[in-house]
């Protein structure tokens, strides 16, 4: 793993950077959106308008790798990235912001598929699997440590949004400096949805119910904080208890995923979510009952998108794989862009805590499809599913064919090493 560091540092400190400068500006556009008196059916379009650029530059990033390189991709929608930043406190307006959201969630998702190109070019197959953990890593500690940045400085002012503009514009640095020319990035053409749906009706679902969920934890989190009347410091803290569950969840639930039935797992997950959200709902508590809260449904529902790729791989040939991922990711985004518009009209009609009835809601019909889909076919045997590989849901399309690449991986090298015992016992 030092190996590993010590190759692509410089990487690692960009995407650090980049990560710093997306988490801020999430968080800080809730709580600036309630100062400037904007509704929360407003903020909602806002934030979901990320999702429909990220959904869209995931998409055409590799066509503008191929016609101008990777460095010239990279460079231009960086640039944007830092200008928008700085033009969110010039032009306090919900129909600008959520335009200059659209032109954000398209450039942050072009620049991660360079950059996740360049990370994947600096290892090699034997430190794969160990560089994408540590990426993963860097993403959760740079989103949750830019929630203590919002204390640095007053929300209502410029300096948190020239914070989050210096952030990005330096991350250029260390990456750009670093690398050499990356290989053009071919990306996979997706299966068709209805492809999609036939080889696994619980992972299509999962993954546009999921969006849903996550979308309204990223976009959304900061919105609810500011409505129950938390301080800056506490939205900050709740904020940062919901990518750190997300990142302490994920390996054990990883290791219990490659040794059972993966729909006992997703229905166990997602039931167990959803009763904590109507407990939520029932009981008012304190603020640490707050962050109890936010650790659980950070925990819960970011190893879903793992899980629902693993499983979907479960029934998938090798060269499928990389194919169903890029359909996945797609359902994924969709759902993602709905999702904040249904809670924002949730949250205007029945008050704030429709924040944990919605998930709780969109968890429950979760655990009820997976019950379903448990009585319409068997479940592979444990010894033939594919490995699992944690990936965060912001990830772009180039990091989840990655993971779904260490996963094919560390398959064949488990049969490998079972035939080898078999030969020897032979």
């Amino acid at each position: 793993m030092l190996a590993v560091v010590k190759n692509s540092w410089a990487l690692l400190l960009g995407m650090l950077l980049l990560m710093l400068g997306n988490g801020l500006q999430g968080t800080l556009l809730g709580v600036r959106g309630a100062a400037e008196g904007f509704s929360t059916g407003a903020m909602s379009i806002v934030m979901s308008a990320y999702f429909l650029g990220f959904l869209g530059g995931s998409r055409m990033a590799p066509a503008m790798i191929r016609r101008v390189g990777h460095v010239r991709v990279f460079a231009a929608l960086a640039s944007l990235i830092s200008a928008v930043l700085v033009l969110y406190a010039a032009a306090p307006n919900p129909i600008a912001w959520a335009l200059m959201r659209v032109v954000i969630g398209f450039c942050f998702a072009g620049v991660y598929v360079v950059a996740e190109s360049w990370l994947n070019d600096a290892s090699t197959n034997e430190n794969r699997g160990q560089t994408m953990s540590i990426y993963l890593i860097v993403q959760m500690i740079g989103i949750v440590t830019a929630q203590g940045l919002m204390n640095v400085a007053d929300p209502q002012g410029y300096t948190l949004f020239i914070i989050a503009s210096v952030l990005v514009s330096i991350s250029f640095a260390p990456i750009l400096l670093s690398v050499s020319p990356a290989p053009v990035f071919e990306r996979t053409k997706p299966m068709t949805l209805r492809q999609l749906f036939g080889v696994s009706p619980l992972g299509f679902v999962g993954a546009f119910l999921l969006g849903a969920i996550f979308s309204a934890l990223f976009g959304m989190s900061s919105i609810f904080a500011t409505q129950i009347g938390l301080s800056v410091r506490e939205i900050s803290i709740f904020v940062g208890s919901i990518y750190l569950g997300g990142m302490l969840w994920q390996y054990p639930i990883g290791w219990f995923s490659d040794r059972m039935d993966r729909r006992l797992l997703i229905t166990g997950l997602n039931l167990f979510g959803a009763i904590v959200m109507v407990i939520a709902l029932l009981v008012p508590g304190n603020f640490i009952w707050l962050l109890v809260l936010a650790f659980v449904v950070g925990g819960v529902s970011n190893p879903l998108y793992s899980l629902y790729i693993a499983y979907t791989n479960d029934f998938l040939e090798i060269d499928d794989m990389a194919a169903a991922s890029g359909g996945l990711i797609f359902i994924n985004g969709i759902g993602a862009i709905a999702g904040p518009m249904v809670l924002g009209w949730m949250m205007e009609t029945w008050g704030p805590y429709s924040f944990f009835g919605y998930i709780g809601g969109v968890m429950f019909l979760m655990t009820g499809y997976a019950l379903y889909r448990m009585t319409q076919r068997s479940a592979p045997s444990v010894e033939d599913t594919s490995s699992y590989a944690p990936i965060a849901p912001t990830s772009s399309p180039v990091a989840v064919e990655l993971a779904v690449e260490v996963a094919v991986e560390m398959a064949l090298e488990e049969e490998g090493n079972t035939n080898d015992t078999n030969s020897t016992a032979s």
